[in-house]
């Protein structure tokens, strides 16, 4: 992993950004603000799936939901047109929110604007550092809350989800998913989605 002082202290602040999380959620006995343990978990997955990523996509990965909870989802329509408007503005605050405090820390443009092309999701499929980003994310969920979100839906509707999630992803991304340690029911999910 990089660690130029730039480097560290644009984490420093990401993740003091995202301290203000409301939201809490208790791991291993420790209860920590929501989005500040996602950030910490989606670095912790780059570093095990790509471990010499590049600097733009380490800060693009640690700010990926960065404060996130400041544009809720009850703010949209509960239907997919809702779900996908609130998707899509959220990947603009957060380009932008990481766009200021990586300026604020000295980066120059040509990376400040690489973050954001990260965040927004460009030329997925057919840019290397944005699939990389997709995976990790498709990783994250299904091994950290997949089995939480799958106690809110159908099992038709899981299984539609994750075909939908194992499309996004690399044949890499897909090989990572397999070797996940999953509970009894997600695994018998992915299974039944895959079959």
């Amino acid at each position: 992993m990089i660690k130029t002082n730039k480097f560290e202290r644009a984490i420093q602040l990401f993740d003091a950004a995202n301290e203000g999380d409301p939201n809490k959620e208790s791991f291993n006995g420790i209860i920590y603000p929501k989005e500040l343990l996602y950030a910490q978990r989606m670095t912790n997955k780059l570093n095990s799936f790509e471990p010499d990523a590049e600097e733009a996509l380490q800060l693009a990965v640690r700010c990926q939901h960065i404060q996130r909870w400041v544009i809720p989802r009850e703010d949209y329509e509960m239907n997919r047109t809702g779900y996908l408007a609130w998707r899509n503005q959220l990947k603009k605050f957060h380009a932008e929110r990481a766009a200021k405090i990586l300026e604020s820390v000295g980066y120059d443009q040509d990376v400040i604007d690489k973050v954001k092309f990260l965040l927004l999701k460009k030329k997925l499929k057919r840019d290397e550092m944005t699939q990389t980003l997709e995976d990790v994310v498709c990783l994250v969920f299904l091994e950290f809350y997949f089995e939480g979100f799958s106690e809110k839906y159908s099992e038709d509707k899981l299984i539609d989800i994750l075909r939908k999630t194992w499309a996004k992803m690399s044949e890499k991304g897909r090989n990572a998913a397999l070797d996940l340690k999953l509970g009894d029911r997600s695994s018998e999910l992915v299974s039944k989605a895959l079959a």
